[in-house]
């Protein structure tokens, strides 16, 4: 049930939607479609038509009308270009996280409130104007008492509860397009809300974004082509982090970074040796790497901030990565189509001769680019929409990774225009491949389980005598468990008992006939006898009547 306040905000959304010329969106829905027509009879429907610009660009001007937490979503949506046409989502990239800071003193009485103590017990300098804002959350420059520089990012007040009416909002929204859009089905807008409850739910929590920073200090410690800020974790609460302060360039100051003489091919390369060191070496990677976040030393070397989205892969994942794109480099089709049935990632049912056509008449096209040209990202977003037609559900975590590498792929290329990223990734590709399947991976894995090994070694040759004892001696029982004879045998039980209930049933209704019948030349007990056989026959009836429901 939908209260005042959401049916208030629900209709504030639609005057956004209509003001920006985007009244198909709800006539074109099942609910209003009957009355679409006053719409088309309207002289100022006609009159605008012309003036309108581009619907993607209206999408994008509608969604920052209606707040940082649309803006936020809308820029989580422009990653799913599996499900939304490539234009919009080029126009949604354009989405700025950028919101008008709140007071200083605000932020300074919040972090006294998560401290239990004056602010000055605790820094010896807080800087009251923001360095930066963004929709949940806002960062200060602030001194500790030992005199390191920190910087101190504090939730913004009421935050969870904006996000949380705007989130039940998109559910009703998304609900309601599922039931009455004609594409609501296919694009699955309840699937999307979801993910991006997930993923905006987990910003609120900044100890949460503490953890993935020193998980990432912790795997490029002493590192000369990215740094990743110490956490100072006796100062960091659910709605307060203290960061170590950096300096450094915004990566996106090009010309700033020429002038300091930094190499704009190395720092490019670097920049994907980053990220497929990530995914492959570490399996944790910074899922949120557009250039705000990111600086550059004037040495060269990276600077991460911002751990609010990190992603992960399964070794599954990993392998069917790296295999797919190698194959896809050496144009092996077969192969890749042959990964996505082996890993089930399409049903094992599907013909690998006709999946291996789909891809090829996607890839082959690609290939007349020169490499340094290939899209790595563009490729896996092919490829995903392509699986999706032979019924590919796509895992989050994937969608999390082509995001990453477009973002990655588009910042390498800003930098250094004829960065080839096939070449460099693929040495990180072989690599792992290699660890993961050839006799060094044999020999890590051997090494890793070894202490198992070794402390249930000596339990074997007991173990082996009490099982060869027990079977010459014929007292070796076997317990076996299957799902499939489970549920027969379950099946049988309950066939079972509609079998005797259906006996039981028609028993007690034929003796209840015979009861009524001779319940009248019973002289002495005939309303006793009548008053049975009536009692039998609904309780017989009654019994029936469950027992076929039943079945």
């Amino acid at each position: 049930m939908i209260h005042l306040s959401e049916a208030v905000r629900l209709l504030h959304i639609n005057w956004i939607l209509l003001r920006h010329g985007l009244d198909e969106v709800i006539l074109a829905t099942h609910l209003f479609r009957p009355i679409r027509f006053i719409l088309y009879l309207s002289p100022w429907y006609w009159l605008r038509r012309d003036k309108l610009p581009p619907y993607p660009v209206r999408v994008r001007r509608a969604l920052e009308d209606l707040g940082p937490i649309f803006v936020k979503f809308g820029q989580i949506l422009s990653t799913r270009r599996d499900l939304i046409p490539t234009e919009l989502a080029d126009e949604l990239s354009k989405l700025q996280d950028a919101v008008p800071p709140f007071p200083g003193d605000q932020a300074r009485k919040i972090i006294e409130k998560a401290y239990g103590h004056p602010i000055e017990d605790v820094l010896d300098d807080f800087e009251e104007t923001p360095m930066a804002s963004a929709s949940i959350a806002q960062v200060h420059a602030a001194t500790l008492k030992n005199g390191k520089k920190v910087v101190v990012k504090v939730l913004r007040p009421d935050i969870e509860r904006t996000i949380r009416r705007d989130v039940g909002l998109l559910h009703i929204i998304a609900a309601l397009a599922n039931k009455y859009w004609k594409e609501g089905r296919r694009l699955r807008p309840q699937e999307v809300v979801a993910d991006y409850e997930k993923t905006i739910l987990d910003e609120l929590d900044l100890q949460r974004e503490a953890a993935n920073a020193a998980q990432l200090r912790r795997n490029w410690e002493g590192s000369d082509i990215l740094f990743v800020p110490d956490v100072y974790w006796d100062l960091t609460r659910k709605n307060v982090l203290v960061l170590e302060r950096i300096s450094g360039t915004p990566v996106s100051e090009v010309e700033s970074l020429k002038t300091q003489g930094v190499s704009m091919k190395k720092l490019g390369e670097q920049g994907v040796e980053i990220f497929f060191t990530q995914v492959f070496r570490d399996n944790f990677f910074h899922a949120d790497m557009h250039p705000g976040p990111i600086f550059v030393e004037p040495s060269g070397r990276y600077i991460a901030v911002d751990f609010g989205i990190v992603g992960s892969l399964t070794i599954e994942d990993q392998r069917y990565l790296a295999e797919n794109l190698l194959a896809f480099f050496n144009r092996d089709y077969y192969r890749v189509a042959e990964l996505h049935v082996e890993s089930e990632w399409v049903p094992k049912d599907t013909r690998v001769d006709e999946f291996e056509a789909a891809i090829r008449s996607v890839c082959e096209p690609i290939f007349n680019k020169p490499l340094s040209e290939i899209s790595f990202g563009h490729f896996l977003l092919n490829l995903f929409q392509t699986a999706r037609r032979f019924n590919m559900e796509v895992q989050p975590q994937l969608v999390l990774l082509q995001k990453t590498l477009l973002y990655i792929e588009g910042l390498g290329r800003q930098l250094y225009p004829e960065l080839d990223l096939w070449t460099t990734a693929k040495p990180f590709m072989e690599r792992w491949m290699e660890e993961q399947v050839g006799p060094k991976a044999f020999v890590q894995k051997l090494r890793r389980n070894l202490p198992k090994m070794t402390e249930h070694a000596a339990d074997i040759p007991i173990l082996a005598h009490k099982v060869l004892n027990d079977a010459s001696q014929g007292r070796l029982v076997v317990n076996w468990q299957s799902e499939s004879l489970e549920q027969m045998r379950e099946e049988l039980q309950t066939s079972q008992r509609n079998t005797i209930e259906a006996i039981t049933g028609a028993s007690m209704l034929v003796s209840g006939s015979l009861l009524l019948t001779l319940g009248p030349s019973v002289m002495l007990s005939a309303a006793v006898v009548t008053t049975a056989g009536i009692a039998l026959g609904i309780g017989g009836s009654a019994i029936l009547l469950r027992s076929w429901l039943r079945a």
